[in-house]
């Protein structure tokens, strides 16, 4: 790995973000509609969509060069990047020969250090790696540990605050597709799912531990993280998205890599509520955030991130 050197802290987050008049994260499985908790009604977004527009800022706001690039995009094949490694080491296996697993393992016999070697390399490059981990299939298939990288970072669901409703919207396109639709219609009909308002809680996880004994997960890479957590929706606009934001960060930091209090602590410090006199919430200043500091212990500092610069 490079000279960078890993957090020595461990860190608990949380994020509040809203959507207005928007689907934060559709479900395919159910025709794009928000995703909801069926029993409570709350909204939900997963993991990988808030990750997704991480990776999408880093990409955009740090370009493509090492130590930023990002290895989960689009338009662009793992095993090409996979590829890298292996070059990188002189390893003149092919991806594409159906041997490869078997010259792979004849190269382990004689180079023991070939997994950590391929794994630094791969997150040396990638920030997404360092951060989050990856399933690397070329070096799975090649039986080689550094295929499977768990990533010191790890987010849960986010979920509303309250219950959202969820509103189909009919929508017209002035423009047709065919000649024969142009003779007998103006226009053409559709449909988009909103949410008129809903303020969404997620919780985050970052482990020193990981960061030191994995990835090279280091502060200038935490640095990077809060700002694409800050500005993850300025760059991912849509109209079907609506107006979303992040409205506060929270950031627990620990005195030690293995952390000083369990995690539901220090989120349960953080109380959100809709405030008494609102009905049914459609702003952020429709509710109220309290943290409880003499919940959190000493050795935990809290530091609230607003408007980290783009």
């Amino acid at each position: 790995m490079t000279d960078r050197k890993p957090i020595e802290n461990r860190y608990d987050f949380t994020i509040l973000f809203d959507v207005k008049d928007g689907n934060p994260n559709g479900d395919p499985d159910s025709g794009n509609m928000p995703r909801v908790d069926i029993e409570t009604g709350n909204g939900l977004t997963t993991d990988v969509c808030i990750k997704r527009k991480i990776r999408d800022y880093v990409q955009t706001a740090m370009g493509e060069q090492a130590p930023w690039r990002i290895y989960i995009q689009n338009r662009q094949t793992l095993n090409r990047l996979d590829g890298e490694a292996l070059k990188a080491e002189h390893i003149n296996a092919s991806l594409e020969n159906k041997d490869f697993a078997k010259e792979i393992k004849a190269l382990k016999k004689t180079d023991p250090e070939l997994d950590r070697r391929l794994r630094d390399y791969m997150c040396d490059q990638f920030f997404d790696i360092r951060t989050f981990g990856a399933v690397m299939t070329t070096f799975v298939k090649g039986n080689l540990s550094c295929g499977q990288v768990r990533g010191p970072v790890q987010l849960g669901f986010a979920r509303s605050i309250d219950p959202i409703s969820v509103q189909e919207i009919s929508i017209t396109r002035i423009a047709v597709t065919t000649e024969a639709d142009a003779a007998e219609k103006n226009n053409t009909m559709g449909n988009k799912f909103i949410i008129p308002y809903g303020l969404y809680r997620m919780n985050g996880y970052i482990s020193a531990k990981l960061a030191q004994n994995v990835t090279g997960f280091c502060d200038e890479d935490l640095d990077v993280l809060w700002q694409a957590i800050l500005n993850m929706f300025e760059f991912d606009r849509s109209a079907a998205r609506g107006n979303m934001a992040v409205r506060k960060l929270y950031v627990f930091k620990h005195s030690s890599a293995l952390g000083d209090a369990p995690s539901w602590k220090l989120f349960d410090s953080i109380d959100v509520h809709k405030r008494d006199e609102v009905d049914v919430p459609r702003d952020f200043g429709d509710y109220e955030v309290r943290v409880n500091r003499e919940a959190i212990p000493e050795s935990v500092s809290l530091t609230e991130m607003v408007d980290h610069a783009l």
